[in-house]
């Protein structure tokens, strides 16, 4: 097992090497390259349905491509077992669209939960963690509710605290801002970028909004039929002469901040590749 890499800071944390994946007769990535170094934040942006959540996935080790190298934590775990993918898991978590919490817990013991499982803490050390980790995504007053008297936006919130208190290097976050109101896509995208230059996390931010792609990422990755047809920063995508980058900026300019997030596009995003 290769851990002498882990110092070599020049290399990508995170990389796609010409990664294929296939559902039956239908190609969700091909050919797809492009790399995230540490403390770095890559947005994968793109329609729905186009392998967003997809690549995601590849990089947790819930799915393997059917070729290419997929490199996480400066690690190849394209042939990783579940017992060598445990282990990244502890380095690399990922936020749920949906939150995925436990509704029967309240706020406080989710957040909690990942540090009851190192065994090492205290009762009063944990809580004090939970509160300074809630205090953070500035959710503090919510520690006694449950998930289910919370909103999307909230849930997300705390998805995000639970995440962080499992002490990751790097965060994946699945549509962060989709089905929020504006005010509160404003307060999560805020949050990802707070956390990347406090806690210099690595992140990777799944969406199809291009103002958080802009706020957010040192990188995008623009997919478009299973291809990323750009790599780079938010500017030269803004430069880039592509006819379908083009077209996707200037759909985005008419979509008027505060409608409905892409109207027509991806209301529900989940339900086009929530599975994937």
């Amino acid at each position: 097992m290769n851990h002498h890499h882990q110092h070599e800071h020049h290399q990508p944390y995170i990389e796609f090497r010409h990664v294929t994946k296939s559902f039956g007769e239908r190609t969700v990535l091909d050919d797809v390259s492009f790399h995230v170094n540490p403390g770095e934040t890559l947005c994968i942006l793109g329609r729905s349905g186009v392998g967003k959540s997809v690549s995601l996935h590849h990089i947790m080790g819930f799915l393997k491509p059917d070729s290419g190298q997929v490199i996480v934590a400066f690690e190849d775990i394209t042939d990783y077992n579940e017992m060598e993918l445990e282990r990244m898991r502890k380095k690399v978590t990922m936020v749920f669209q949906n939150g995925a919490l436990f509704d029967s817990l309240t706020v406080g013991e989710n957040v909690a939960f990942p540090l009851r499982e190192r065994h090492d803490l205290e009762e009063d050390q944990i809580y004090q963690i939970v509160d300074g980790l809630l205090d953070m995504v500035g959710v503090k007053a919510m520690r006694d509710l449950l998930p289910s008297d919370l909103s999307t936006g909230m849930k997300r919130s705390v998805a995000i605290a639970r995440a962080l208190a499992a002490q990751p290097e790097c965060i994946l976050y699945d549509e962060p801002t989709t089905m929020v109101d504006p005010l509160m896509a404003t307060l999560l995208g805020d949050l990802i970028q707070k956390l990347k230059l406090q806690l210099k996390l690595t992140s990777v931010v799944v969406t199809h909004d291009m103002r958080l792609a802009k706020k957010l990422a040192d990188n995008i990755v623009f997919l478009h039929e299973a291809r990323a047809i750009f790599f780079g920063t938010a500017k030269q995508m803004e430069e880039s002469d592509d006819p379908t980058v083009r077209q996707f900026l200037e759909l985005d300019k008419l979509i008027v901040p505060g409608m409905d997030e892409r109207s027509g596009f991806s209301v529900y995003p989940e339900r086009s590749e929530g599975t994937l």
